[in-house]
């Protein structure tokens, strides 16, 4: 996917970040989910009952449905709300 230029992305710097077990490479002022959109991924979660894959619904911070996992080294969060 192309990054248009401009916004708050600092492009001149990356950070790695895992997410369902791979890793990916995004830029500092990225959200979560442009950092996924341009690595290509598509599918970021199952609906609960079904298992129905999702997308990223919304562009804004009102996503309903981001409930992430935090770690950093031995320390972990799970079910955290995100705003992507």
């Amino acid at each position: 996917m192309t990054r248009l230029a401009g916004g708050l992305i600092d492009r001149s710097r990356t950070l790695n970040f895992s997410f369902d077990g791979k890793r990916y490479q995004g830029h500092p002022g990225d959200t979560l989910a442009s950092a996924l959109l341009a690595n290509g991924v598509r599918l970021v979660g199952r609906s609960f009952k079904y298992h129905r894959p999702r997308g990223v619904l919304s562009a804004g911070s009102e996503e309903p449905n981001a409930i992430v996992e935090l770690r950093s080294g031995a320390r972990q969060e799970p079910n955290t709300r995100a705003t992507v």
